[in-house]
């Protein structure tokens, strides 16, 4: 079920402990029966391609490789929030991206992987990727900003999420994504 909200939001992520046992389907919106088992995703440059290839949820995009984007559309488009599954990726704009990893992998993102990512013609080269210490297209701490984000946001962060704005404009966001030229 996704649910339309009004306002535009913007994406970040961040982390809280993430422990405890791994979710199971009864763990609610965007949980991973497959996360128990080991389910994870070492993303390499080549499986970033054009933002505009993945679901658009408000401002930002989404997609799952690891065949859950319902569940994560779910956790997306839920008010209450929710914990995305397994190989979830969320891109804001070209540039950078956050991928959930498994269960477990580290608990102080909640499992979120931070990419920031260098884009030229139909070529993706990830010029960092980590947990802590991986500055944004913008020169930001994305672990610091993503960080912020209530709880329950599973460490996304939008206009309403708990976290500072972003020091760009929604247009210039528009204006990044529609310029990907990895973009048909």
């Amino acid at each position: 079920m996704r649910t339309v909200l009004v306002a535009i939001l913007m994406v970040t992520a961040c982390g809280n402990d993430g422990g405890g046992a791994a979710p199971d389907a009864s763990d609610g919106p965007g949980a991973s029966p497959d996360a128990a088992l080991g389910e994870d995703l070492d993303m390499t440059a080549a499986d970033f391609g054009c933002i505009q290839r993945g679901t658009h949820v408000r401002q930002f995009f989404v997609w799952n490789l690891r065949g859950h984007l319902d569940q994560a559309l779910a956790v997306a488009g839920s008010a209450t929030g929710g914990t995305y599954p397994v190989g979830t990726v969320i891109q804001l704009v070209p540039q950078e991206a956050m991928v959930k990893r498994a269960v477990g992998w580290n608990p102080t993102t909640n499992d979120w992987e931070f990419f920031a990512l260098q884009v030229s013609g139909t070529t993706t080269t990830i010029s960092a990727r980590g947990v802590e210490n991986v500055a944004n297209a913008f020169g930001g701490n994305c672990f610091n900003c993503h960080a912020q984000a209530q709880p329950q946001w599973d460490l996304i962060c939008e206009k309403t999420h708990g976290c500072a704005p972003l020091q760009i404009s929604d247009q210039l966001i528009t204006n990044l994504q529609n310029g990907d030229s990895r973009c048909p």
